[in-house]
């Protein structure tokens, strides 16, 4: 399975007598491809990058080094969850680096959605190298890499547009010393979970919602600032644990707050008050090529406008994107 192309009679991992099977052949794939060598892979705590790192360790052991690079761009309490997990439940080889002010430095002022995802991408590799260059016999960096990735990265090859690249396929630099080991890079997103499951990590884990590559830079759309930033962390963190209480984050495939670079006039406090609209976008996948929306009772958006517009500042309104896919994209940049 070294090809980006995926063979027709590969058969779809449905069970997991066929993950045990994909797992087999791809530790014997890995062994046979780094042998005594270190790897570096990107482990941000979602899915692929969990489901990759079980499978290199059960096929390298301590060969994985494993880096966690909080960009200033994740999920509230995020980076502190995937150390609490990785670093101390899971006791994995964790390599912790705080490059917050190196991302958002970057991306002062670069509001093109692509700039934004090439800038970050690259930067990511800049950081790995920085970290390989610290450790002896590091020649491999890993990638949580799936087919859809690939599938959205690889049309403007065959003469159409690119939907977007992506973080894991694009924007690599040309004097890049790593050769990569993709082992789940064949894989469409449902038959992660279920190599995931069979791999024996947590249930929780393996169906841990879905956070993009770039993070919350493709949810503050546009220009990237720290405070939008800010206000969109906390109207996401606000959003995440109302559908917790209510049982849609167990329901819902992805569900998320997208900031744009635009106000409104509000009234606060008997005054004018100009603030950024929060939009909610709630799907549901198998394969995250197609996308349908989740209906959210009104009586749960009451309460999570009214939190979100009280709670956060900076957020006057809030607005619910109503959009399967196509033809909008799940992720609005």
């Amino acid at each position: 399975m070294n090809s980006n192309v995926r063979p027709e009679t590969m058969e779809r991992i449905t069970t997991k007598a066929l993950a045990d099977a994909f797992i087999e052949e791809q530790v014997a794939e890995v062994r046979a491809q780094v042998g005594d060598k270190k790897v570096l892979l990107a482990l941000s705590g979602g899915v692929d990058s969990s489901v990759v790192a079980a499978l290199l360790i059960k096929a390298i052991g301590k060969q994985l080094v494993c880096v966690h690079v909080n960009h200033g761009l994740m999920r509230k309490d995020e980076s502190e969850n995937v150390i609490k997990v990785f670093g101390e439940e899971l006791d994995a080889n964790l390599i912790y680096v705080d490059a917050t002010d190196r991302f958002l430095d970057l991306l002062a002022g670069v509001s093109e959605p692509e700039k934004k995802r090439k800038i970050i991408g690259a930067e990511f590799i800049n950081v790995f190298a920085d970290e390989a260059r610290k450790l002896e016999g590091v020649e491999y960096l890993a990638q949580g890499t799936i087919y859809p990735d690939i599938l959205e990265s690889i049309k403007a090859a065959e003469g159409k547009k690119a939907v977007k690249s992506h973080h894991n396929v694009g924007g690599l630099p040309d004097d890049l010393k790593f050769s990569l080991v993709e082992p789940i890079k064949l894989l469409f997103k449902d038959e992660v979970r279920v190599v995931g499951e069979a791999l024996g990590l947590p249930h929780a884990m393996v169906y841990r919602q879905p956070f993009p590559g770039p993070g919350l830079g493709v949810r503050c759309l546009g220009a990237i600032t720290r405070d939008r930033l800010h206000a969109l962390r906390e109207a996401d963190a606000i959003l995440r644990e109302e559908f917790d209480k209510c049982g849609l984050a167990e329901k819902v495939w992805q569900y998320f707050i997208a900031v744009p670079d635009i106000k409104s006039v509000g009234v606060k406090d008997e005054s004018r008050y100009e603030g950024w609209p929060a939009i909610i976008r709630a799907v549901n996948t198998k394969d995250a090529m197609t996308a349908t929306i989740e209906e959210i009772p009104y009586a749960i958006l009451h309460k999570i406008t009214d939190r979100i517009t009280h709670e956060v500042d900076g957020i006057n309104r809030v607005l619910l994107d109503l959009t399967p896919k196509p033809i909008g994209t799940i992720e609005w940049e």
